[in-house]
């Protein structure tokens, strides 16, 4: 996993807009008209009607929408007590997660009251605003009572998700885990360590599930718990069915299952060993499992795992769950979440576990193939399917058991309507990371003298995407890294100037002198060319010493490409190289192009880039459907840039006839589906959802992405350069450090593909 530093925590937090969230309007705002109607005095006859009838509140506000986050800080992650206002980066962070995951909106809310009462009232008083209630962080046994009363006095979905997330996903983990070990629920030997909020719900799902009391042998930190205790509350007591005292080492004889939510290392290599045959271990204990992975394994073969880290196989994430039980919930206006839901969730996550994983989640982790079995017992987080196989088998529950105030009808729609709400600019980033983070490769930073280009390299190495290779003066590199507190360890350095990179100069410069060397360069050139960073980084990707380059923050760049073009040169086949943007916005990744390298292509060039252009979105997992753009619309009004365009479509359509692509057609209708059935119905972008735009000239591509970048404050990708024969990439200037990580990921991912 990669490693967090504190001061990357901090600064993450603190940049830009403070926290991880805002209130964005969803209504026009620009003119007086528009006030009035959001305001006075237009907003008052959505509020008569909900004075009329209460539900329109659904109809006429965001209500149905969103979500309070709500905390009073007492059981903050592993930090405890720590206060409503220090809970708050938690609840914003859960707000975040409801957001990318099932586009719920919310609320994060930190009260003051350790008090249940207190807490319980505040929260009823606040109620009205929301169309259900996540509780979050309230420490045991008070956070029972607290949602068992909130549940029984309100009539909106609530779940108190460190109850039950874990046991939700837990529970599809157990059930697919028994399947593989042939063993029955009703017939396990269940350990546990931990009787927190957590454990107990875990506990009483599996009993819910068929496990029998007598069969669970649940310990917190004074021991089992059984009828020998008087100190155990009302929730502990429930599973107090044992009569002797078992010691936690003594428990592990012929155990059929482990669930860890306790503390790290607390089980040793002994107790897995003593476990039954085909023993399933559940440590998810956060960062450190109870036993670790590779103890655990090494000693038992046939053993079944699962743990609350990402970097080993079946991770226990609460993120597969509670998006899309309240996606579901709130989809139906349940008027609760009750225990016929969390099945249901249970049973649609581990059905999901078992069905054909799509190719592009296997690729997004790097894997060969993935398919249900011991390593396969739960879907992975970035799976896409979850919000359309889990919402809906929430909302049928919700249904079905009589708390669903609007039902649905039409499922299909419904399942249609989910996968539109997300788009793919999120998933696509995600998928992105994960693919680079699978296979990382040696990547050559060539302007390592730059502050940015060093805390991007460093991003890249702890995430598991790069390998770098810094390029410049080793010492100026070492006083920025202890200046600027960047940690690379084992990072290669390389100085193209020093003495000690001579013999490697003078091979480079020879073999580029073989190249050049009836363009009107000399051999001594092509070596002395070899002391300047872009020169010398290309060589080392082109003759195998790395796997791609980034460069470019610094200098023009027509004035870097010149000589990666040189020295690296077009894939075989392709004539004319082009630079691609991706923007990630609201209605999903829009990929624009070219957008740096051609200044005015002719029809011919124009094709091959958006041919080229569609390859590489391809590979990105996305169906490019592209808009050839000009300021006309079908010969609309003739010139030399709408005429060319026509030309390319042409050629497209003749060559390459499954290609999803038009033109030549403005931008508005090009981007606006009602406008382009209305007025030209004929066209085979009608109904696509444009996601990909090719502009006739660089004046009109690198003007348009940067009016959207700087307007929308859309998150960019790029300039990715399409055409190359090795992975190398130019950086805008002055790119940010996100800006370089993400081309950094494409990179990588464009090595791979070479």
């Amino acid at each position: 996993m990669a490693k967090i530093r504190k001061q990357d925590a901090l600064d993450y937090h603190a940049m830009g807009r403070p926290g991880k969230i805002e209130v964005i309007p969803t209504k026009p705002y620009s003119s007086q008209r528009d006030l009035s109607l959001a305001y006075s005095p237009g907003v008052a006859e959505p509020c008569l009607k909900i004075a009329e009838n209460k539900d329109d509140v659904y109809k006429y506000t965001s209500k149905s929408n969103l979500v309070a986050v709500i905390s009073n800080g007492t059981a903050v992650l592993g930090l405890g007590d720590i206060g409503p206002e220090a809970s708050k980066p938690v609840m914003e962070g859960k707000g975040l997660l409801f957001k990318i995951f099932a586009d719920i909106d919310v609320f994060d809310i930190e009260i003051d009251a350790k008090d249940p009462e207190l807490f319980i009232q505040t929260v009823k008083a606040i109620a009205p605003t929301f169309g259900g209630i996540n509780l979050e962080d309230i420490k045991a046994p008070e956070a029972f009572e607290i949602e068992r009363r909130l549940k029984e006095e309100l009539d909106i979905p609530i779940m108190h998700d460190d109850q039950h997330g874990t046991a939700i996903i837990s529970s599809a983990a157990l059930l697919n885990a028994l399947e593989l070990a042939k063993k029955k629920i009703e017939r396990v030997k269940i350990v546990i360590s931990g009787a927190g909020a957590s454990a107990l719900s875990c506990a009483k799902l599996y009993v819910a599930l068929g496990a029998k009391v007598s069969n669970i042998y649940m310990f917190d930190s004074k021991g089992l718990i059984g009828a020998f205790r008087s100190d155990l509350d009302e929730m502990k007591s429930f599973f107090a069915s044992h009569k002797k005292e078992v010691s936690f080492e003594e428990a592990f004889k012929g155990a059929d299952v482990f669930l860890g939510l306790s503390r790290g290392g607390l089980v040793n290599k002994e107790m897995i060993k003593k476990m039954a045959k085909d023993p399933i271990v559940f440590a998810l204990a956060n960062p450190d499992p109870e036993i670790s992975y590779k103890d655990a394994t090494s000693v038992r073969k046939d053993i079944i795992m699962a743990t609350g880290r990402s970097d080993h196989p079946n991770q226990v994430n609460n993120v597969l769950g509670f998006p899309f039980i309240f996606r579901g919930a709130l989809d139906v206006r349940a008027t609760t979440i009750n225990e016929e839901m969390k099945l249901a969730a249970v049973k649609a996550i581990a059905s999901l576990a078992k069905e054909t994983i799509p190719e592009e989640v296997i690729e997004a982790y790097g894997e060969k193939n993935i398919s249900f079995g011991r390593d396969q017992i739960i879907p992975k987080p970035l799976d896409p399917r979850l919000i359309y196989s889990v919402a809906p088998a929430v909302a049928k529950a919700a249904i079905d058991s009589g708390v669903a105030k609007n039902p649905i009808k039409d499922w299909q729609k419904y399942e249609a309507e989910l996968k539109a709400r997300l788009g793919l600019d999120n998933e696509l980033m995600r998928n992105i990371t994960a693919k680079a983070q699978s296979n990382p490769k040696k990547v050559v930073f060539a302007e390592a003298d730059n502050v940015k280009i060093l805390k991007a390299a460093q991003v890249s190495y702890e995430e598991g995407v790069a390998f770098p290779i810094l390029l410049g003066d080793r010492d100026v590199i070492l006083e920025l890294m202890e200046e600027y507190n960047v940690e690379l360890p084992e990072v290669t350095i390389i100085d193209p100037k020093a003495d000690s990179e001579e013999e490697r100069r003078t091979n480079f410069g020879k073999e580029f002198f073989q190249r050049r060397k009836r363009k009107g360069l000399t051999e001594f050139e092509a070596v002395k060319l070899m002391r300047e960073r872009n020169h010398f980084g290309a060589m080392m990707v082109d003759m195998g010493f790395a796997d791609a380059m980034i460069t470019g923050l610094t200098r023009s760049y027509r004035s870097t490409l010149k000589p990666l073009l040189q020295i690296i040169g077009l894939e075989k086949d392709v004539k004319t190289a082009a630079g691609m943007y991706i923007l990630n916005t609201k209605r999903g990744p829009m990929f624009l192009a070219d957008t740096t390298v051609n200044l005015n292509p002719n029809a011919s060039q124009i094709a091959e880039i958006t041919i080229n252009v569609a390859k590489t979105i391809r590979k990105l997992k996305v169906q490019p459907k592209i808009a050839l753009l000009s300021y006309s619309n079908f010969g609309s009004s003739p010139g030399p840039d709408s005429e060319k365009m026509a030309e390319a479509v042409g050629v497209l359509h003749a060559d390459h006839p499954t290609l999803i692509v038009d033109g030549e057609i403005q931008a508005n209708f090009a981007l606006n589906s009602d406008l382009l059935v209305e007025k030209f119905p004929f066209s085979t972008l009608v109904n696509k959802e444009v996601n990909t735009l090719i502009f006739p000239n660089l004046s009109a591509g690198n003007i348009a992405y940067k009016l959207l970048q700087q307007m929308t404050d859309s998150d960019a990708i790029g300039p990715i350069l399409i055409g190359m024969r090795k992975s190398i990439h130019v950086l805008q200037l002055g790119a940010s450090v996100r800006e370089i990580i993400n081309m950094v990921k494409v990179a990588v991912i464009d090595a791979q593909n070479k």
